[in-house]
């Protein structure tokens, strides 16, 4: 049985939401991040935080102590060798359960930080469950919030391409499942959304949500890349990206699976459900994004 669990990344996009419903579960549950002092008020009362950084081993310990489950989640500024040791280390000190948030085709491109982390992950005497997800809705929200709402674009360089979202808050209920119940084991799950868009479609029901005129222009790499670095985004990011909708372009993020629906018992969120939900969020008044 599963006593505490570790939540990292868990102010982030998925992070927020599995402590939301792991807080539902008869578990303890830890969080941990670098400033405990400004990110207590962001979680319940029963959730215990603590001092945490991938980067510093020394505070490896304290937070790994007694600790059964862990919610792994790479932060896109840590090298994947420092949380795969990480990971390694919460084996040793007997850490039985790890859920590692991964990628959607990570068993298949080398060339991704999640790839060589999976492989850590399972060479552990830990039980593993690894989540290779599709693309967040949230994304829209927090990436390209500015494009839909002073625009009224979808402004991403993915072509013609498909992609089949998955909401964030879907995945945080997964991540809860797998670490409180049996069965999910020494798996990999590939979880996606219910449907496959294109951007003209997801322009479409933007459109329709909100109620007014949102396009699709269909932009270049070159030129989303401009405009996103000219808002100031270091040139890091506007890379990565870049290499994240060539996937879309070459037809590589449209596969639809059933994982979701079969972990959860019920549908998943499409994107029309998430767009209602945050619809305020998307309007030109909004003064701050709230993705809890």
């Amino acid at each position: 049985m599963i006593r505490t669990v570790l939540v990292t990344g868990a102010t982030g996009t998925v992070g927020r939401h599995a402590v939301d419903s792991l807080v539902d579960r008869d578990a303890h549950i830890r969080v941990g991040v670098r400033d405990p002092g400004s990110a207590t008020d962001r979680f319940p009362e029963c959730v215990e935080v603590v001092a945490f950084d991938f980067e510093k081993p020394e505070t490896w310990g304290e937070t790994l102590s007694g600790v059964d489950g862990l919610f792994l989640v790479r932060p896109p500024t840590v090298d994947a060798g420092t949380v795969a040791a990480f990971a390694e280390a919460a084996d040793r000190v007997g850490v039985g359960r790890v859920a590692y948030l991964s990628t959607l085709g990570a068993e298949k491109n080398p060339l991704v930080p999640h790839h060589r982390i999976e492989k850590r992950v399972v060479a552990t005497g830990a039980s593993h469950t690894l989540l290779r997800a599709s693309f967040f809705m949230q994304n829209l929200l927090e990436v390209h919030r500015a494009d839909l709402v002073d625009n009224g674009e979808v402004f991403v360089p993915a072509g013609d391409g498909e992609t089949s979202f998955v909401d964030a808050r879907d995945l945080g209920e997964i991540v809860a499942v797998v670490l409180t119940e049996r069965g999910h084991g020494n798996r990999a799950y590939d979880l996606t959304g219910p449907e496959a868009l294109d951007y003209h479609e997801v322009a479409a029901v933007f459109s329709d949500v909100l109620d007014r005129r949102i396009t699709y222009p269909r932009p270049s790499p070159l030129s989303f890349a401009a405009r996103t670095y000219r808002r100031g985004a270091p040139p890091g990011f506007v890379l990565l990206m870049c290499g994240i909708y060539t996937t879309v372009r070459l037809g590589l993020a449209g596969r639809v699976t059933g994982d979701c629906r079969r972990i959860l018992g019920r549908p998943p969120r499409d994107l029309r459900a998430f767009v209602e939900d945050y619809a305020d969020e998307f309007r030109a008044d909004a003064e701050t994004v709230h993705l809890g």
